[in-house]
């Protein structure tokens, strides 16, 4: 399978979503963020951690992890963590890796247990009207290669019945959920959510997923090196955990004036948010916004500034940004890509930006 195979016209709407430059990582570097990786998940998997974000262990482990770093002097630095982690399959087929792509079928049985994957939905809200539609088309084409009939449609599409979930008169084994609802909370979202709570069929990634990985305090734990001492984490897992993941804090109303005076360090982030929605540097708030801050769900992170890259654009050289994805399932890293971009954060509007090939130095 190539990019080719998927129609140009949505290629040529969506021009900032590929870069043409390729972003060198150092071995070591790659070596730091797997680390970080599992040492992460060593402490999610803990009875403790399931009981501190008030949910179970057990069902899908979740589709297409997503963890994000920025490569900066003191190492790789693990700014956040998404469950439902976009644009997997474009980087792969843009670095012409067909190996990674029967890795991907593959997580996508796995996800099944030992029930044959025959039937699945691609669900997002109008996804003709998403920026990555060209990916669920390219889902939909490996799936139907590898002899699985994919459905691209909106969850208003799916009818739970019989005790089972449906798109039109077929049966579903599986929904790959792209949705930003992560808990389900939507109106439109109730079939999706009653066929999750029920076990009608496999959602991946489903909202357990997100409040055990993605939701921006658990960050907050993850940096505490005395609450981690008192779930019992070893010394080697918290010093890497406390060097590669930045401080993360609890915005709070009574502590303004701290986090007003320390803002120029800090970055600022929705708790629930995606896709860098309501996301704020510190250096560029003004007090309206931070005041907006203070009235929301938000976590300070210390500030770990991303590297940068030149790449000519007409013929000038310009300076991006880089964000390095770590594609994980079940713990182990599938895929690596970068995102290229400026401004405060990965946008896929800039020339010469987008998803751009990662080769190891």
């Amino acid at each position: 399978m190539r990019l080719a195979d998927l129609p140009a016209e949505l290629f040529e709407a969506r021009p900032h979503l590929f870069s043409a430059a390729v972003v060198p990582v150092a071995a070591e570097d790659l070596a730091r963020m797997r680390d970080v990786i599992a040492a992460v998940e060593r402490v999610v998997a803990l009875p403790a951690w399931a009981e501190s974000v008030k949910v179970g262990s057990g069902g899908a482990a979740g589709v297409f992890m997503g963890y994000d770093f920025h490569l900066t002097p003191a190492g790789p630095q693990l700014i956040e963590i998404n469950t439902n982690a976009g644009g997997g399959l474009l980087a792969a087929l843009q670095a012409q890796r067909q190996d990674v792509l029967d890795a991907y079928v593959a997580m996508f049985r796995a996800e099944c247990g030992d029930r044959e994957l025959k039937t699945l939905a691609i669900v997002d809200d109008r996804p003709e009207e998403q920026y990555l539609y060209p990916e669920f088309l390219g889902f939909r084409q490996l799936f139907a290669a590898h002899g699985i009939a994919a459905f691209v449609c909106d969850p208003a599409e799916l009818l739970l019945c019989h005790g089972a979930l449906w798109v039109g008169e077929t049966k579903l084994d599986l929904v790959y959920n792209r949705l930003t609802d992560f808990a389900f909370a939507e109106p439109p979202h109730a079939a999706l959510r009653e066929a999750w709570l029920s076990g009608a069929t496999v959602i991946t990634p489903n909202p357990a997923g997100h409040a055990r990985y993605a939701d921006k305090k658990n960050l907050i734990a993850l940096t505490d090196d005395a609450q981690l001492a008192d779930w019992d984490i070893d010394a080697e897992t918290r010093r890497i955990l406390l060097a590669g993941i930045p401080r993360t804090e609890a915005v709070a109303a009574e502590r303004a004036e701290d986090f007003w005076q320390r803002r120029r360090q800090l970055f600022f982030k929705p708790a629930s948010g995606y896709g860098s929605k309501g996301a704020y540097r510190g250096d560029k708030l003004t007090k309206r916004v931070f005041d907006e801050i203070l009235a929301g769900d938000y976590v300070a992170q210390a500030l770990a500034p991303p590297s940068t890259l030149p790449v000519e654009v007409d013929a000038e050289l310009m300076q991006l940004k880089a964000d390095i994805r770590n594609y994980v399932y079940r713990g182990a890293v599938q895929f690596v890509a970068a995102r290229l971009y400026q401004g405060q954060t990965t946008n896929f509007r800039t020339p010469g930006g987008g998803f751009a090939k990662v080769i190891e130095t």
